[in-house]
């Protein structure tokens, strides 16, 4: 596991490197000193930065552990689409939590993210001390559905434009900029601040080539197919033998209906829902001290 160290004036110490899994280097990024907490990020075709600087703030209770995924961001180099599982996704966290040397992991995923997280714990919750959700996605094709329907009742004219945009040559081709104009069309009713949209946006693609971005979008669509659009997909069914302390934590405006996030709370003995009022899908930026209370008041601090 190669590493790196910066200093950025009086911030906290980063360290930055790549850890090994079969066929790949993933990335990684390290800051804070306290338990350690691995984070997921969502899309899936995103990495972690879209997640930064605001997460950070939990650095100075924990020691944040984030990662870009197998095949996208830093970690994209030398990865094929057709290697990227669910399977693989797991086995990933879990080489992870080797190469850190940690026995046991707790676990923050955003959006996406904690559907992986909830696939990492259901397959060895013995190695899973912790697990929060921030905005979850659905965790099944039943609640896929819901977030469609509702997502068409409540933002038709933002689904025809990014139906539109997609059908232009240039973003089939990867084009930055026109995938901006398409995010900023997903995620226009996601947030409560119009300057956060741009934020966010902005973050999605820091470090993506178009090439990155192509990778990405098929990696997106198998793991798509393998969950969400099997109509056999229910991760609820399996969180119900699931007993982990978790926290659950959604904005009352997210994208994606509070159903969903009360079914997940509903299927875990010792989970806790979080409603955050006026906010939506990035509740870390939305509502940062609320995110950092609530996850500080839940994790051990040592």
């Amino acid at each position: 596991m190669t590493m790196s160290t910066n200093r950025p004036g009086a911030q906290p110490r980063v360290h930055e490197g790549y850890f090994p899994v079969p066929g790949a280097q993933l990335y990684f990024r390290e800051i804070g000193n306290g338990p350690p907490l691995v984070v997921l990020h969502g899309g899936p075709d995103f990495n972690h930065n879209y997640l930064l600087p605001d997460l950070d703030r939990l650095a100075s209770a924990f020691r944040l552990i984030y990662y870009d995924q197998r095949g996208r961001g830093k970690s994209s180099p030398h990865v094929a689409p057709e290697t990227v599982t669910i399977e693989s996704e797991v086995d990933d966290i879990d080489r992870l939590r080797q190469c850190f040397g940690l026995d046991k992991i707790a676990i923050l995923g955003h959006s996406w993210g904690s559907l992986v997280a909830l696939e990492y714990a259901t397959c060895h919750p013995d190695r899973v001390t912790h697990l929060i959700l921030l905005n979850t996605a659905p965790v099944s094709h039943a609640d896929l559905l819901r977030f469609r329907a509702e997502r068409k009742a409540s933002d038709a004219p933002g689904l025809a434009k990014m139906r539109a945009i997609s059908d232009a040559p240039e973003y089939a081709e990867g084009d930055i900029e026109i995938e901006a104009e398409y995010y900023r069309a997903h995620f226009g009713k996601a947030l409560r601040r119009p300057d956060q949209l741009e934020t966010v946006v902005r973050r999605l693609r820091s470090h993506f080539k178009p090439e990155d971005i192509v990778k990405a979008r098929a990696i997106e669509g198998r793991l798509y197919a393998q969950t969400w659009l099997s109509r056999e997909y229910d991760l609820l069914v399996r969180l119900r033998n699931l007993c982990l302390p978790t926290l659950i934590i959604h904005g009352d405006h997210d994208l994606i209906p509070l159903e969903c996030a009360r079914n997940v709370a509903e299927a875990m003995s010792g989970s806790r829902l979080v409603v955050l009022s006026d906010c939506g899908h990035f509740a870390y930026l939305e509502q940062p001290a609320a995110v950092l209370d609530a996850i500080v008041a839940f994790l051990p601090q040592c």
